[in-house]
């Protein structure tokens, strides 16, 4: 009995490690698809708004309920057609909020965000191509991201702001290589440093970015052809 009980209790064990193995592998996929946005919310997420909306739909139909019996059916009609426009209106805007959720902005859209504004789409185009990303700039005091990928690469990314400066080289954008802190447990040097600039960079910054190796410059042009949708890696070299 003993002899036969051996078998069997490995066989319980085995499947057990691969029924294990199988969800450490389900949670990996779901934490790449949620760093990438791609993961769809779950109940407990849209729940709320589920409750809101049938709230919604009780007082529209009460009130379309009082509009008819003080106007009449005319004014019914005329409540129905102005809650459709306000609701059409309101389904682009939603589209359109999602959409930048989801790491894609419009060139009008890019040109209306201030400095944080760009940060956090930033943040979220990165996202979009796959990296997870951590926002430094309250622990370095100065607008920074850093982001790594699946394939262990890491990025250093800052921002040029000001518009107006003129042949300093990357003296206001200049990457520090030192003190780069990791999202992640560990300390590492990123493989890249990317400073996006929502103007172009003069010579000077260009040349400089091409002697170092390890900068990219993102200008106008590239961030508009990002935000778009082509991803970081597909974008043509702004320092060559």
């Amino acid at each position: 009995m003993a002899e036969t009980r051996g078998p069997q209790v490995s066989a319980e064990r085995d499947g057990g490690a691969g029924a294990g193995s199988r969800r450490a592998r389900r949670e990996q996929q779901v934490a790449a698809l949620r760093a990438q946005g791609r993961y769809g919310p779950e109940l407990r997420d849209v729940l709320p708004a589920f409750a809101l909306l049938g709230v919604a739909v009780v007082v529209l139909v009460l009130l379309l309920g009082v509009v008819r019996r003080t106007l009449g059916t005319p004014g019914l009609l005329g409540g129905i057609l102005l809650l459709t426009a306000v609701g059409a209106v309101a389904l682009r805007l939603g589209r359109a909020a999602a959409r930048r959720r989801r790491g894609r902005y419009t060139a009008r859209e890019l040109a209306r965000l201030d400095d944080r504004g760009l940060v956090e789409a930033t943040a979220r185009m990165l996202r979009r191509d796959g990296w997870s990303v951590a926002d430094l700039t309250l622990r370095r005091g100065r607008t920074r991201l850093s982001a790594r990928d699946g394939r262990g690469r890491s990025l250093d990314v800052s921002f040029r702001s000001d518009a107006s400066e003129q042949d300093a080289g990357l003296a206001a954008t200049k990457v520090q290589t030192s003190g780069w802190e990791d999202p992640g447990p560990s300390e590492a040097e990123p493989s890249c440093h990317v400073v996006v600039h929502r103007g172009e960079f003069t010579r000077a910054e260009v040349m400089r970015a091409a002697r170092r190796g390890d900068t990219r410059l993102v200008d106008g042009r590239l961030l508009r052809l990002w935000a778009a949708g082509t991803p970081l890696d597909e974008l043509p070299r702004g320092d060559r």
